[in-house]
This record gives C-alpha cells, structure tokens and sequence, in this order.
C-alpha cells in the first residue's frame, strides 16, 4: 500500500517550498494532493475592556477570513498548471480550535507534508499544525527542512531512528512503502541499553521484520559520543549519505520536550534533511 492521499496545510502566503514539495511527492506517488489552507484568529477576547469583545472578535474573524481566502488563491494559482490530481479547501479557526480542524483531515490522509515548525522562516502556526497531525489525526507526517523541494529521490537511502518504543514501530510501519523502495536502510541504534527486550541483539527482530518485506536493512549501534542523540543520528545520517529519516514522535510527553529537550524536539530543530515521524 503506497501513500495515495496527501495532505498539506498552509498558514500563511509564501509557504511555496513546502507547497512545491508535496506536489512533486503527489506526482511521484500518484496520489490526490490535499491542500488545506488555514486563517488563525490569534486573538484573547478576554482580555479587552467591556464592551469592546465584540468589535474585536468580528475583527479579527474578518481578518482571519480575508487570510484563508487570499492562501486558497495563492494556493489554487500555484496548482492550476500541475499535472496532478489536486483539491483546495479553506476555514477559520482560533488558536484552540486548530487541532480539530487538522485532526478531521489528517484521518483519512495516508501522509501529511508539513515544513520544520521551528527555526527561522517557520509559520508562526507550524507546531500546532504538527502536533494535530500526530497527535489527534494519527497520521504519519514528512517533515521538510525549509526551502526543501527536492523529493524527487527522497528515500533511496534511509535512516531509522531505533529506541525499541511502540512509537518508533508504528514510524516504521507507516514508512514501509518507502522502506521497500529503498536502495539502502540502516536501523541505527543509538547506545542500547543491556537490559532491554531485545537483549543482545539489538535491532535484530526489527531487522528481520523488515527482511521479510524485502527490505535491505542493516543494523549500525552507536555510542552516543556527542552530547545528544539527535546529534549521534544527525551525524549518522551524513556519514551513510541517508536522505531521509524515520524516527516515532514524542516518546517523552511534548510538555517534557518542550521544558527539557528531547530526540523529536531536537531533531524538528536541527535536522538537516527530511524526516518522517509518526505515533
């Protein structure tokens, strides 16, 4: 099974690359591309003077509006010449009520297409929008470094992000008409410790799983010699030339991440090249 409806939801104008990318993935995958195109009322109605609430909810609704329908154009200017099968959708929500929206559209994607949600040029949106796709919507999601577009290749070499958790098992299973595709896989396993299931072999029943698809795969374990993983795996990646990533979500809560770092919030932070993450 291949990944034949893809989803990409933009927040503001100008979000081309991301755009570009899910479109030439659609072509390469011959899927239906998705494009949602989201205005977000940022506003605190609570805190403004009595009487005032009102005026400005209608206000910034307005605006949130007039921001949907100038992407939806954006978007569908964009579309028009390609050569794929494309649709467009619009809607406003506030800031509390983003995760419901992406959540209703992810279920029934089989990938979501979204850019780096931290770091210079990110929507001021993009985590939320991450976040609901994992989390609410539960679908697997291709994370693009900034202006990336070249997904042409996108998987010949792959890198799997190996920490035994259910996670990383289910980022595998999504990957897997990727994983069968591929020229090159390696499970890397980044400093295992000796008292867990897989004992000794770390990596092995995972390798064989991925054998009998007629996956290649390999195992590579590491030392964690730098002061992250996302660092160990970053390097890695360099090292084997992988072009792609795959690694389970936020095996930690996002509010641990978020306070004290973790592997998924590193690597949405520093990666240099794609990733596919699911949970």
């Amino acid at each position: 099974m291949g990944y034949k409806t893809i989803l990409t939801v933009v927040t503001r104008q100008g979000q081309t690359a991301q755009l570009e990318a899910a479109i030439a993935l659609a072509r390469r995958e011959d899927a239906h591309l998705d494009v949602f195109c989201l205005g977000v009322d940022h506003t605190q109605t609570g805190y403004y003077y009595a009487g005032a609430s009102a005026y400005v909810f209608q206000e910034a609704i307005d605006r949130a509006m007039a921001s949907a329908e100038a992407l939806e154009t954006e978007v569908k200017a964009q579309l028009a010449p390609e050569d794929i099968r494309w649709s467009t959708e619009s809607a406003v929500a506030q800031m509390g009520g983003v995760s419901a929206l992406i959540a209703q559209r992810a279920r029934f994607s089989d990938l979501v297409v979204l850019s780096q949600p931290y770091g210079e040029g990110a929507a001021p949106d993009a985590e939320a929008v991450l976040e609901a796709a994992l989390f609410e919507g539960s679908c697997p999601v291709l994370v693009l470094p900034h202006g990336f577009t070249d997904v042409a290749g996108l998987g010949r070499r792959v890198l799997i992000a190996w920490n035994q958790s259910d996670e990383a098992l289910v980022a595998v299973r999504r990957a897997m008409p990727i994983l069968r595709a591929a020229e090159a896989v390696e499970i890397a396993v980044v400093d295992p410790s000796p008292h867990s299931p897989e004992g000794s072999d770390p990596g092995g029943a995972l390798c064989q799983k991925l054998t009998r698809h007629g996956v290649k795969a390999d195992i590579a374990v590491l030392a964690k010699t730098l002061p992250t993983v996302s660092e160990v795996l970053n390097r890695r990646a360099a090292e084997t030339g992988a072009d792609l990533v795959v690694m389970g979500a936020y095996s930690h809560s996002r509010l641990r991440e978020a306070i004290l770092g973790g592997a998924t919030r590193h690597m949405l932070e520093r990666a240099p090249l794609p990733i596919l993450m699911a949970r």
